[in-house]
């Protein structure tokens, strides 16, 4: 019998069901798992879900019993893969499960931003509406979505469906190629082209070693001073400092975030430090988590774990 410890069974909230899994098996569900409950949680454990515990190399050396990682996410970061492969122990991972959620995240802050809607609902609360004494005001500029021109950073399953959203309403798709390429694929622009003409730039590549602060100071200076920077990705793709002190001196006209460097995020992180801003809306890494693409997520989840017992382990990384 296989013996399951789900560590951190918080992140998939309580009203989606998950499965059962086909296979004889003891299962143990734990919220949150501290660093320091790890190694004592999982001693005899044969399947490990881990979403954001992470598990490295010293801490699965103790773990011989240890048969598959199920990562119930798409993001790895905090397994050391490395170790694994040397080791052949198989890690699996979630895959094309929100590929509407995410692009609809995007679509509503393009809209809200575009249109300034919670500029203009601050206005409202500030009682700016009974001073202007008319039947409506513009305190601030309300753009078009149709017509307008999103950039698109990263072309894997959520950038292709953020493209058919925007083809949908009237939007110009400009792809950008990886930065700093010399050659640009046929569709695609120059990363600097992208950034010099996209009304709207939307994140969607990994972080790694080539992606970390993709967006700093020399990127926002180089846009569009009405244009708008999205982040549905992963927090360090962008500076957040830069940004923040981008949208005040006006070098872009707005942002939306819903990744940070650091999560959650300390009150110290600048974009917190700034989220009375008009100009700024954040979200706590949700954009993923519609209740459709939540229970897909759970679906693979258990199908990850299925085919691992029947012999064809699938998703692995």
């Amino acid at each position: 019998m296989e013996k399951i410890v789900f560590l951190d069974s918080a992140t998939i909230p309580a009203h989606i069901h998950i499965p059962t899994p086909s296979f004889d098996h003891q299962w143990i569900s734990y919220q949150e798992t501290a660093p320091h409950q790890v190694i004592e949680r999982l001693t005899d454990v044969t399947m490990v879900i881990v979403n954001k515990v992470v598990l490295d190399a010293n801490t699965l050396s103790q773990l011989p019993h240890l048969k598959l990682i199920a990562v119930s996410a798409t993001g790895y970061n905090n397994i050391d893969l490395t170790w694994c492969h040397e080791h052949k122990l198989p890690v699996c991972n979630i895959r094309g499960y929100a590929t509407r959620s995410v692009p609809e995240h995007v679509m509503a802050l393009c809209f809200a931003l575009r249109r300034n809607l919670t500029a203009y609902h601050r206005d409202i609360e500030d009682g700016v509406w009974q001073q202007k004494n008319q039947f409506c005001f513009f305190t601030h500029p309300i753009g078009d979505i149709a017509g307008s021109t999103i950039g698109i950073v990263g072309s894997g399953n959520l950038g292709q469906g953020v493209e058919a959203l925007a083809n949908a309403v009237g939007m110009t798709v400009l792809k950008a190629e990886r930065k700093g390429a010399t050659a640009i694929r046929d569709g695609y622009v120059s990363f600097n082209t992208l950034l010099e003409h996209a009304d709207i730039v939307t994140l969607h590549c990994p972080l790694d070693t080539s992606t970390s602060n993709l967006i700093g100071r020399e990127e926002l200076e180089r846009m569009k001073a009405s244009a708008i920077l999205i982040n549905t990705g992963r927090g360090g793709l962008v500076d957040e400092l830069a940004l923040v002190e981008a949208l005040k001196k006006g070098d872009i006209a707005g942002a939306g975030v819903d990744v940070f460097t650091q999560e959650p995020a300390s009150i110290s992180n600048p974009l917190l430090a700034h989220a009375g801003m008009p100009n700024l809306i954040l979200t706590p890494h949700v954009a993923w988590g519609s209740d459709s693409s939540l229970q897909t997520l759970a679906n693979i989840l258990i199908e990850n774990l299925d085919a691992f017992i029947a012999g064809a382990p699938q998703n692995l990384v």
